[in-house]
């Protein structure tokens, strides 16, 4: 379960005739990273009380400015963890500039333990099939959507159509919300971005549809070089 996420701290939305101050770009990844570890260790007491009591809110401004000073167009969350209880991921969403500061910060990281695991981009979900998604007035269950996969094995990357029953009830932008997310949710951050070249919403279910756990194995075997192509079950 996401906890939160970086985002605009501002009590009020700035002007828009007003120019966007310029934020500080850290020159040493390494030393950012070493900077950011030993303010979190500062914080750690503050953020063990928060979630413990069920309060993430109130450590979201300090943890957001210790992203921050990390690199200004960073995003982390706190989520539940699958070693561990919770996970602290701090992620450039696959931006390449911005791969030296998250390689600088796993790098850094402490080892794991029974209470904090570590990601460097958003890890994938241990079954999407499990997840529902709420938008608004609509409950979209993951293990309801369908996809069709073409392979390019010469590229070693898949163009995709996505397909759920519950899409024709959706506005345009929640369906390209709900193509993206179950993608998202089943190959994490960097696999998918990484492996999936088109994305397209289908706007009926394609033949050859498979589920997102099959879906999974076809990208996963194709990033180890096994080509193994899952098909629909018989």
């Amino acid at each position: 379960m996401r906890l939160f996420r970086r985002k605009n701290t501002a009590a009020d939305p700035p002007d828009p005739r007003t120019a966007w101050p310029e934020q500080h770009v850290p020159d040493d990844p390494a030393a950012a990273a070493e900077a950011f570890w030993r303010g979190w260790y500062d914080l750690l007491p503050m953020i063990s009380a928060a979630l413990g009591e069920g309060e993430p809110h109130r450590v979201e401004h300090e943890l957001c400015q210790l992203v921050e000073a990390l690199h200004p167009r960073l995003h982390f969350s706190l989520e539940r963890g699958r070693r561990a209880i919770y996970a602290l991921v701090v992620t450039g969403q696959e931006d390449p500039e911005l791969r030296p500061f998250t390689d600088a910060w796993r790098a850094a990281a402490p080892p794991e333990d029974a209470i904090w695991e570590y990601h460097d981009s958003v890890p994938p979900v241990p079954d999407p099939t499990e997840v529902t998604v709420n938008l608004g007035e609509h409950r979209i269950a993951l293990a309801d959507v369908r996809v069709v996969a073409q392979v390019d094995e010469d590229e070693h990357v898949v163009d995709v159509a996505v397909f759920h029953p519950g899409f024709a009830d959706l506005d345009e932008a929640a369906r390209r919300t709900m193509t993206f997310l179950p993608l998202d949710a089943t190959l994490g951050e960097r696999l998918a971005a990484e492996r999936l070249r088109r994305v397209e919403t289908a706007a009926a279910e394609p033949a050859g549809a498979i589920t997102l756990p099959e879906f999974r194995e076809l990208v996963r075997g194709l990033a180890s070089g096994t080509d193994e192509i899952v098909g629909p079950p018989d």
